[in-house]
């Protein structure tokens, strides 16, 4: 672990000099208010994340719970899709579900994985006084202003649709050569620190990078799309693609040469001092000052009530076959770019996808899960997603390797969602240690509530691993295959399960976990992944389904029960093809 929680995202060595940075963040309760512009940027978010630690992004993926596959879902799809595919990033996996439960509060999880050299890992924090601070990227506006604050932290009620304002408004075009500029930018080592502003804009971004030194800005310098703005608005404005670096005094001019080179507005905005302030200055006057480490290291803090609540049976019961949970998701990610960047070897629709690190035969499987659809136990909801993503990474032939998670959940002020979180908590720090797997990033959201009504303990998991050889890859069982079958229960037989998958996975024609759906959707979903239907038993309970050459069957070991085999144009009454 090259960069652990504490920075945009965290950054994992995958040897031969490369690392892979990734994070996964919420934009829920914008999405919940006008889901297009929320969708499209959570993805912008999440992007610059990544680009702030110097990495390129390579991959987006996206955790949708709806209500339905409604106007609002297919809205929320669309911005996703014209974000990401505008930027030239491709969206190559996700997860989505639909139940009553999150038909008031929708979430959007948006993941980014970006790789970059090793040695070169960018980070936020000021270090030396008298250098300066640049912000360059977008104009600054009224969109967004108290999107952390009106948006965020407050549960929604009727009157959510009049928060439409705070709703950032994204530019992927711009946002593209957000990318491109800061690249340069670091690969030609320009910058000292770099970071996104995002949540809070100004105010955030600058407390972060100055809790270790101090930093005076002048608000009056920003560049403005409207020209009466108050200098709170300034420094709290969410206007999107927008980043903030701390320059040396020689390397100036360079910077704002490789920005004019990407039509990039770039200003000199303030210093970074040795006072241990945020101060913020407006035509010569001090309009706000704080000592940094009171917004960043040293914020207030308090425990929370918790009280557990009474036990809940779980929710879900047995889909039908025209359950919108278990029918094909392909007419949702047949509207992303999965394949811009021509890393992509293996396309979203079966576990976790897998993208190549060029010009290598190594690649990366990376998935986003969250826990089984109507959990309302938190802990085991929590462990869930870890080791539903990790065992997705497994079945594309990955060997787990880091983990991002993104907690949301209601209003943690009431002392049996303080305690939902918890045990969440508890639950995925359990399944990472059982798995040997550290969590390296992740995003809180909070007061997902409506009129009191929270929504169930949905913590979402993603899962980054390495593949040896991208050329053995399961990719679909074949005509005359076996298909096997295991079942694990309790922590450590499931992780134990998980690393055993990823050390037969290139034995295999295919390997795919049993989800919400049960054994007969997991094999429907495998044969229609393959286009090739099979003759089988359906065991009662399974955790995983593979198939190989019959010959090969006696290598996976006793726990692996034959199930059928791979034939035909039918499973289940299924046609396939």
């Amino acid at each position: 672990m090259l960069q652990g929680p504490g920075e945009n995202a965290g950054v994992i060595d995958l040897g031969d000099g490369e690392a892979v940075a990734f994070k996964v963040e919420s934009h829920n309760h914008p999405s919940a208010v006008e889901p297009f512009q929320g969708a499209a940027t959570g993805v912008g978010g999440i992007l610059r994340d990544v680009i702030a630690m110097g990495a390129r992004p390579v991959a987006l993926l996206d955790g949708l719970y709806f209500g339905d596959p409604g106007h609002m879902f297919r809205r929320a799809v669309a911005g996703i899709g014209a974000y990401g595919n505008s930027v030239g990033v491709p969206t190559v996996g996700g997860e989505t579900r639909f139940d009553p439960a999150y038909r008031e509060n929708v979430l959007v999880n948006a993941m980014c994985v970006g790789l970059l050299p090793a040695e070169r890992v960018t980070r936020a924090k000021a270090r030396t006084a008298g250098h300066t601070i640049v912000l360059y990227g977008a104009t600054t506006g009224r969109d967004g202003i108290g999107g952390a604050s009106v948006l965020a932290s407050q549960e929604l009620d009727d009157e959510s649709s009049e928060k439409r304002p705070s709703v950032q408004i994204g530019d992927p075009f711009t946002g593209k050569k957000l990318i491109e500029a800061s690249l340069e930018l670091v690969e030609r080592g320009l910058v000292e620190s770099l970071q996104d502003c995002g949540a809070a804009g100004l105010a955030s971004s600058l407390s972060e990078m100055a809790s270790e030194m101090g930093i005076d800005v002048h608000l009056d310098r920003v560049p403005l799309r409207e020209p009466d703005l108050e200098p709170w608005e300034i420094m709290i404005s969410e206007s999107q693609e927008r980043m903030v670096a701390v320059v040396r005094a020689d390397m100036l001019e360079a910077v704002e040469a490789v920005c004019a080179h990407w039509e990039l507005p770039c200003t000199r905005i303030g210093e970074v001092t040795d006072t241990g302030e945020l101060r913020a200055f407006h035509d010569g006057e001090v309009a706000g000052s704080i000592p940094a480490r009171l917004l960043t290291d040293e914020c207030p803090r308090y425990e929370v009530e918790r009280e557990p609540r009474a036990a809940e049976p779980h929710a879900w019961s047995e889909p039908t076959r025209d359950d919108p949970n278990v029918e094909s998701k392909e007419w949702i990610f047949r509207q992303y770019d999965q394949l811009v960047g021509s890393r992509t070897v293996r396309r979203p629709g079966l576990d976790a996808a897998v993208l190549r690190l060029r010009p290598s035969l190594r690649g990366l499987a990376v998935s986003l899960q969250g826990p089984r659809l109507g959990e309302r136990d938190p802990y085991r909801a929590g462990a869930q997603a870890v080791l539903g993503a990790a065992l997705n990474v497994a079945c594309a032939g990955g060997e787990p390797l880091g983990l991002t998670d993104c907690l949301n959940f209601g209003n943690p002020e009431k002392p049996e969602i303080g305690w939902e979180l918890e045990r969440a908590i508890e639950g995925i720090a359990e399944a990472a240690e059982a798995l040997g797997v550290p969590v390296v990033s992740g995003n809180v959201s909070l007061y997902n509530e409506t009129e009191g009504r929270a929504i169930p303990p949905t913590p979402v998991v993603g899962c980054v691993g390495l593949v040896p050889d991208v050329r053995y890859v399961p990719r679909g069982w074949r005509e005359g295959d076996a298909i096997v079958a295991a079942n694990a229960e309790g922590l450590a037989a499931e992780a134990a399960l998980v690393r055993f998958v990823a050390r037969v996975a290139p034995l295999l024609s295919l390997a795919h976990d049993v989800g919400d759906g049960g054994v007969e959707a997991a094999l429907v979903e495998a044969a229609r992944w393959s286009g090739v239907g099979a003759e089988v038993d359906v065991p009662q309970r399974a955790r995983v389904v593979l198939a190989c050459p019959p010959e090969r069957v006696g290598r996976l070991g006793a726990q692996f029960e034959q199930i059928g085999e791979v034939g035909g144009t039918t499973v289940l009454g299924e046609i396939i093809g």
